[in-house]
């Protein structure tokens, strides 16, 4: 029982409850001006810091030089009476002043710009949710843990290194959450650069510590206890590492007992260890929402592919698409999705991203069960809403949607505008109410989700698609255009086929902003079919 204890005697870290900085770029933005401030605080210190030093050296220098003198004939040297009336004046007065300049505390200055500046700092759940969404990206985008560590990902402008400290916290983060699959392979991370001559403040002590108790609860008892034998070679005197050695040295022992006395067909089976590898998982389409987000998704068939074309569209006659009609791409056929080409200036998008960013706060979802909003972990973005009166460019953006589908706009949500943070994700969901959630949209009175429009504000470096892993489709993001897709089909009924989900960003900022549209209003605009599926 003892044994038991040992192993699992490793102190787990505090970390508070309070949504950050880590799930929206634009926000983290102005963290890095907040540390170049701080930067120049403290090297305002440091020269303050100098200044003093150097003050102190010249009056040593000059005294050095005066003391070596009058050491040589001290009788001589205070036998002058002005040599007499500066050393009375020296150590009563000169060193007294010495004495303050060395005491004056030139750090006042930073140290109050530090305590100002700290209330905006990121908290425990920022540094945990940045850590979590690596480990995220590792697994969507099949990254291996040196990749992750040199920097090397796709489409980046400033290539950064994880040190073994890095890899560390990484480690120990996903161990907090018993994730010992991540845990073992960052502490193995970390052990690597060690054993590359790295200088760092973790020693192999502390990384085999967790690395060994990983190992174990994912099952592999002999590399278990092959790690335990290397830490206590490093430090033998380790209680932790000498509990849990007898502890595996024992349930090795009653393994073989256990061999020894079944058949050949248990012969195989463990005791109760673990199976090694990733957490079973809740999404049932994980496998394939991540190979499209990689861009591995099923390729859609050349037959199919040729019943997508371009054209230009003029809203049926709009007058105001009638001389400038709109560019729009098929991108997929069933669902039939839509992208809409330079469709949102680059100033409109400025303005709807001043607009929205003073509001980003973390975003939700609908809860089925109480019908109202609610964060997810699931949906790792900032969002905030804009409403038509508020500013004559959201009320343009909301006509050009009614005018481009011919919905009527005004029982449609007000214009979501989105920030994806760090790994910024929303896994696939959809955005219509099934028939188990009858109460989704009740306060709003204005029926189902009939339809989404989705603008994309921000190119992305790598990552960020939207995708729908029902039938395959990926689309990814393009500053300046939208995608449309219905969400109901014309009698009423959800298609399901339009479960999508937002990947998660690898490497760039994602802006996007979406309109939803409802039921209410589309009674003559799109009229409803007698056949269920139409």
């Amino acid at each position: 029982m003892i044994w038991h204890i040992l192993i699992v005697g490793i102190l787990l870290p505090q970390s508070l409850a309070h949504p950050g900085f880590f799930t929206s770029i634009g926000q983290m933005t102005d963290l890095i001006h907040t540390e170049k401030d701080l930067v120049t605080s403290l090297k305002d210190y440091i020269k303050a810091e100098e200044d003093k030093l150097e003050q102190i050296k010249k009056w040593a220098e000059k005294l050095d030089r005066l003391t070596s003198t009058a050491t040589k004939d001290p009788e001589g040297f205070v036998g002058h009476p002005v040599n007499a009336f500066k050393l009375m004046k020296r150590l009563n007065t000169e060193w007294s002043e010495l004495e303050n300049l060395v005491l004056k505390d030139m750090s006042d200055g930073f140290i109050s710009n530090l305590t100002i500046q700290r209330q905006y700092f990121p908290n425990d759940e920022d540094q945990v949710g940045a850590a979590k969404a690596l480990l995220r990206l590792q697994d969507t985008y099949n990254l291996d843990t040196d990749t992750i560590s040199k920097g090397n990902l796709p489409g980046v402008k400033h290539k950064s290194f994880l040190t073994v400290e890095d890899c560390f916290e990484l480690g120990k983060v996903a161990y907090t959450e018993a994730d010992y699959y991540h845990t073992e392979l960052w502490m193995e991370q970390a052990l690597r650069q060690l054993d590359e001559g790295e200088i760092s403040t973790i020693d192999k002590v502390s990384v085999l510590d967790y690395l060994s108790y990983a190992v174990y609860q994912q099952g592999d008892l002999d590399k278990a206890l092959l790690l335990t034998k290397k830490l206590l070679e490093l430090d033998p005197e380790h209680q932790r590492a000498n509990g849990n050695l007898k502890y595996f040295e024992y349930i090795m022992a009653k393994e073989k007992d256990v061999n020894k006395s079944a058949s050949d067909d248990q012969s195989d089976q463990k005791t109760t260890l673990k199976k090694k590898g990733a957490a079973v998982d809740y999404l049932p389409e994980r496998q394939k929402y991540e190979m499209l987000c990689r861009g591995e998704g099923i390729k859609m068939t050349p037959r199919r592919q040729k019943k997508l074309f371009c054209r230009y569209h003029d809203g049926n006659r709009n007058p105001k698409f009638i001389l400038a009609p709109a560019k729009q791409e098929d991108e997929w056929d069933k669902p039939r999705i839509i992208r809409f080409h330079d469709i949102i200036s680059d100033a409109e998008i400025e303005i709807v991203k001043d607009l929205a960013k003073p509001r980003l706060s973390r975003a939700t979802v609908h809860d089925p069960e109480t019908g109202k909003l609610t964060t997810a972990q699931y949906r790792v973005s900032k969002s905030a809403w804009l409403s038509g009166y508020e500013n004559p460019v959201v009320s343009r953006i909301n006509m050009r949607i009614q005018d481009l589908t011919g919905l009527d706009v005004s029982t449609a949500e007000e214009l979501q505008v989105a920030n994806y943070g760090v790994g910024g994700q929303y896994e696939p969901h959809f955005d219509f109410a099934r028939k188990d959630e009858p109460d989704a949209f009740k306060e709003l009175g204005t029926g189902n989700r009939i339809a989404t429009w989705l603008f994309y504000m921000s190119d992305v470096s790598a990552g960020g698609a939207t995708v729908f892993p029902e039938v395959g489709a990926s689309v990814w993001p393009k500053k300046g255009t939208a995608v449309f897709w219905y969400n109901l089909f014309a009698s009423g009924e959800g298609d399901y086929s339009t479960r999508h989900a937002a990947c998660p960003v690898l490497v760039g900022n994602k802006w996007v902003s979406n309109k939803w549209l409802h039921e209410r209003g589309q009674e003559f605009r799109r009229p409803c079919t007698l056949s269920e599926l139409e």
